[in-house]
């Protein structure tokens, strides 16, 4: 579907699909201004890319979370994952971190340790402001992230688990120690690509041993027990076209979908449709 750049029609009127061709081509990044600057809010800010649904309904939308030393701008150049979101009619949402070190690479504070800005308080207002200005459904909203933002996505799903509809992680889990437990079950939805050296499957050390990325398997089991999944063998599986399926259905808003692709350190390039299907009980597309 074409998306449109948000707030641009408002402010030049009749000049934002000529400016949107100069500007970005085919694929346009919605803003809060006529060159899609970034929505300001208190303690930071978002960029935010629009389907054209052609009707007034409130919008379902991905919040997405970059990875270390990212952006939202820059998390939303990947098009495939853009694109395939509008296609569907979900909005996407890019919030940007903030340094960890005054000068440093940006990124998620999803330990006590790094301390800085409180990232759910700061989604939370996203959402509002997002609601507010685009008309986005805030009770259809996934929250997801890939690599530094999925251990974000992680560990506020486990802290946080009604903050969002759903979840859905790309090459990230937890960090070493884990959370002993939850707060509550989750809908989950966990890629990986079983050749990812950077975010490994079984996890490795960072900063001279002073951090450790946690297993992803341990992490899964983590989150059956939260989810209060009586068995640990999924309930359906399966594998075609280089991906590897799991999925344990454990109750009403307690499902875990885990999507293992044959790749590294990357959003895989049909990851759009397989969010849009899992959020929707509908198959995973192959």
């Amino acid at each position: 579907m074409k998306q449109v750049i948000a707030g641009m029609g408002r402010l030049w009127p009749g000049v934002s699909v000529a400016l949107s061709g100069l500007l970005f081509g085919s694929a346009v990044q919605a803003g809060c201004g006529p060159l899609a600057d970034a929505c300001q809010i208190d303690g930071g800010d978002y960029h935010i890319v629009l389907p054209d649904t052609g009707d007034e309904k409130a919008l379902p939308a991905v919040m997405f979370l970059h990875g270390y030393g990212g952006s939202g701008e820059a998390a939303l150049r990947n098009r495939a994952m853009v694109d395939g979101l509008n296609d569907r009619g979900y909005a996407v949402i890019a919030p940007t971190a903030l340094p960890r070190n005054p000068g440093g690479p940006r990124s998620w504070a999803f330990l006590p340790d790094f301390g800085g800005r409180d990232e759910s308080a700061f989604f939370e207002a996203v959402l509002a402001d997002a609601e507010h200005r685009f008309n986005i459904d805030r009770k259809s909203v996934v929250l997801s992230g890939f690599s530094a933002g999925a251990f974000m996505v992680s560990y506020l799903a486990c802290a946080t688990p009604d903050q969002f509809a759903a979840y859905a992680t790309i090459a990230g889990s937890f960090w070493r120690p884990q959370p002993e437990s939850c707060t509550g079950p989750v809908r989950l939805m966990h890629t990986h690509g079983w050749r990812d050296e950077v975010v490994p499957l079984e996890g490795r050390y960072l900063g001279n041993r002073r951090f450790q990325q946690g297993d992803i398997f341990a992490g899964l089991e983590l989150w059956r027990d939260t989810n209060g999944c009586t068995t640990h063998a999924p309930s359906h599986s399966g594998s075609e076209g280089g991906t590897l399926r799991r999925r344990w259905a454990c109750g009403t808003g307690a499902d875990i979908d885990v999507v293992l692709f044959d790749g590294g350190h990357r959003v895989p390039e049909g990851w759009a449709a397989w969010l849009a299907d899992w959020f929707e009980d509908r198959p995973l597309s192959q």
